[in-house]
């Protein structure tokens, strides 16, 4: 049996309410060459019966089950079973565009050296504008993810680095790219927007950011943490970037306490209001 090029792996947490379009955005691919490896993360609503549903009716669906362990361990034990030479994490509440898996299949075969591809993002649901990120570069991600986590790689990196980590609980995507990647990485962005995006009128993640700041700076400790040696390479001193900083803020500060700065600042909102 022929294996697949490239291989979706859509974990799916009680997510079937949404399933079912990331399975059609997958099914309707101008590109043929792929599997869909659904990982039924112990869901309790209609996962199951979709991804059974999906696996009969196109051999390409594989669907499987395990006890809830998070979205790290989902996603790794998908790839684990994945046949294809490339991955592309696809969450069950989440799209692609018709051409994306053609796109992705035509970079890596273009430039073999390339170890990530990713696209521009679109948001939809409750929100339909462009989802910004950082433009990349290694020293920008150890501060900043600059990739959606619907960007594809190559399961021999995914291998080579041990996969997702799974004790990080939030950012899980973000330190996996840094432990993929290196400051000699090539990586590619298709400007399209080929990701869509979902966004739910409640943000889940952002709530628990807004309500208990001391978890989202904890996220970023462990990723620190873990990934010291990194971080002792390309910010070595510390304490002087921070006292760096602390002078740039209140230089900032003052500055907008001027008089010039302020009726500068009023201008500009007039003009705004105006339709100027």
């Amino acid at each position: 049996m022929k294996m697949p090029i490239i291989s979706v792996i859509t974990p799916s947490f009680n997510k079937g309410a949404f399933l079912e379009e990331a399975l059609n955005s997958v099914l309707n691919q101008t590109f043929k060459d792929w599997e869909c490896i659904i990982m039924d993360d112990g869901s309790t609503d209609n996962t199951r019966e979709i991804g059974e549903e999906w696996s009969l009716g196109d051999k390409r669906f594989k669907y499987y089950y395990q006890e809830n362990g998070g979205v790290s361990n989902a996603r790794n034990s998908a790839i684990s079973k994945a046949s294809g030479t490339y991955m592309l994490p696809l969450d069950a509440d989440d799209n692609i565009h018709e051409d994306y898996l053609r796109k992705i299949v035509s970079a890596f075969q273009k430039n073999p050296k390339l170890q990530l591809v990713t696209s521009r993002i679109q948001k939809f649901g409750y929100a339909q504008d462009e989802y910004v990120l950082p433009e990349y570069s290694y020293k920008r991600l150890l501060y900043s993810n600059c990739f959606s986590h619907c960007s594809a790689f190559k399961k021999v990196d995914w291998e080579r680095v041990g996969g997702y980590d799974e004790e990080i609980p939030s950012l899980e995507d973000w330190e996996f790219w840094i432990r993929l990647l290196d400051a000699e990485s090539e990586v590619y962005k298709i400007q399209e927007l080929l990701f869509n995006y979902r966004k739910h009128k409640t943000d889940s993640l952002s709530n628990r950011f807004y309500s208990d700041p001391d978890f989202y700076f904890g996220m970023y400790d462990l990723v620190y943490a873990k990934n010291k040696a990194l971080y002792d390479v390309y910010f070595p001193r510390p304490i002087i970037a921070f006292q760096h900083r602390e002078e740039l803020l209140a230089f900032n500060n003052k500055i907008k306490n001027t008089l010039v700065f302020k009726m500068y600042t009023f201008l500009k909102r007039t003009k705004k209001q105006l339709g100027f």
